[in-house]
């Protein structure tokens, strides 16, 4: 078990000192040799846990994935607005998302697939949407594969614009705005009147969101 957390720890800190790495330098600028020195660690554990710089990339990548997910919600559109903005707090507050998402928008990264956090994201939304238009909560013309290409392309061009101006501090802001201009296209106003849009909403749901992974550690080690 110590060996395990041990390995956990160290992915995580060269995870960690890549991020940073990627962060000042860009991907095609980087090397292992700048991960391994900020990291702190040889050679051969950096390559047990990754084989490349491309791998390295990938895995920071992932960072911003649905990880640190939403409770579910009775409503689907409510669980969707909480996702977006749970991930413009996670941006606000943590360097590792931010250093993943500055990757995913990296266009001098050439060679490196950077379309993964794109198409999970849009897949979740779209899932999400699907659900929400069996509950009766789509207008008619909603087709959720392209409104959820849509919020997903749309949220990129805030943050970008949000990490531009003022390194993210008002993205919570700009993300509820974002929602109150796209979802009266998208939801039945009856639902829409019901939602919670408010700016604070991610930092609420981040709270919510961390106690359900503790308990459920929890329930794991006692069983």
């Amino acid at each position: 078990m110590a060996d395990q957390v041990r390995a956990i720890r160290t992915r995580q800190t060269i995870l960690s000192a890549a991020a940073k790495v990627f962060e000042d330098h860009g991907y095609q600028a980087a090397t292992i040799s700048q991960i391994l020195t900020e990291a702190g660690v040889t050679k051969g554990a950096l390559y047990f846990h990754f084989q490349s710089k491309d791998d390295l990339a990938q895995g920071v990548l992932a960072e911003q994935d649905l990880r640190l997910v939403p409770p579910a919600r009775t409503s689907k559109v409510q669980e969707l607005v909480d996702v977006a903005m749970l991930h413009a707090h996670r941006l606000e507050t943590d360097p590792m998302v931010r250093a993943g998402v500055r990757l995913t928008l990296d266009q001098q990264a050439h060679g490196l697939d950077r379309s993964g956090p794109f198409v999970r994201w849009s897949e979740a939304l779209q899932h999400l949407l699907q659900q929400a238009r069996e509950q009766g909560a789509l207008l008619p013309h909603v087709v959720p594969a392209e409104t959820a290409d849509v919020i997903v392309g749309s949220f990129a061009g805030i943050q970008q614009m949000s990490q531009a101006i003022c390194d993210y501090r008002d993205l919570s802001s700009r993300v509820s705005a974002l929602m109150r201009h796209l979802l009266p296209s998208v939801v039945v106003p009856s639902v829409l009147a019901s939602l919670d849009l408010s700016d604070g909403r991610g930092a609420t749901v981040y709270v919510e969101a961390l106690k359900a992974v503790d308990e459920l550690e929890l329930s794991s080690s006692v069983g």
